[in-house]
């Protein structure tokens, strides 16, 4: 715990075997009280792997639920243990979890109640090995994000988040995507219902074992993108109002 809040990470998994271990070994355990991963079908060890380091909350889906469908079941899980703070890390390694520490001091001490690991801030994402085609296409949908969400963030595009319980029993991220585009829905939520947000600056790392999606998955995100921001800014205007925001 950290204040008196209870601290949980979560870690939606899909053939991590080969790197879960040593994301694994970096949680730092003086202040998180669970560890929950969500197995999305994987084909791999990665169940094994789970069992072998002990971790207590392991979730098997009978069939793959997609990125999305993999986090809500990791949300669900760590309100259900009654989680004060709730990490979401990537159990592929390339973000560290040595930022734990200060993603959750922030929230615990109540500054702010969501925190995102930035890739962007600084000069950790091509340092770290970003291909620059993505690079770029993150600046630009990060640009036109917030150009259309009234808001000034370095990237909507990291893995690496951090909630207070309040936020998520707030935004009905249940009926969100099973897809990728359920990380920006749920973060257009948020600024949606004005919770502020903070970043921290994130080294991050690209190599073999790291998880990335294909070209043609990558231009439909970025489509999709384009769609939640346009939403928001039309619901703002209040000439629609579709679920993402009721």
């Amino acid at each position: 715990m950290i204040n008196n809040k209870k601290v949980i990470v979560i870690m939606p998994a899909y053939n991590a075997e080969h790197t879960l271990e040593k994301t694994y070994n970096e949680i730092p355990f003086d202040i998180v009280d669970d560890v929950i991963l969500t197995d999305d079908f994987s084909s791999d060890g990665t169940i094994e792997v789970a069992n072998k380091l002990g971790i207590r909350h392991i979730i098997k889906h009978a069939k793959n639920k997609g990125y999305g469908g993999n986090q809500k079941s990791c949300y669900n899980k760590a309100l259900e243990l009654g989680g004060d703070i709730v990490i979401m890390l990537h159990p592929d390694y390339q973000y560290t979890p040595k930022l734990i520490h200060s993603m959750s001091y922030l929230i615990a001490h109540d500054v702010y109640p969501v925190v995102l690991g930035s890739r962007i801030l600084g000069k950790g994402a091509l340092k770290g090995g970003m291909p620059l085609v993505k690079y770029i296409a993150n600046r630009f949908l990060t640009f036109f994000q917030n150009l259309l969400l009234d808001h000034k963030l370095s990237e909507y595009h990291t893995g690496y988040r951090a909630f207070s319980a309040e936020v998520l029993r707030a935004i009905k991220y249940n009926s969100n995507s099973d897809n990728f585009i359920f990380d920006n829905e749920i973060l257009a939520q948020i600024i949606y219902q004005d919770f502020e947000i903070a970043e921290i600056t994130c080294p991050t790392k690209y190599f073999e074992e790291a998880s990335s999606i294909s070209l043609k998955r990558s231009t439909i995100y970025g489509i999709g993108v384009l769609y939640v921001s346009l939403l928001f800014r039309l619901s703002k205007w209040k000439i629609i109002k579709p679920n993402l925001f009721r």
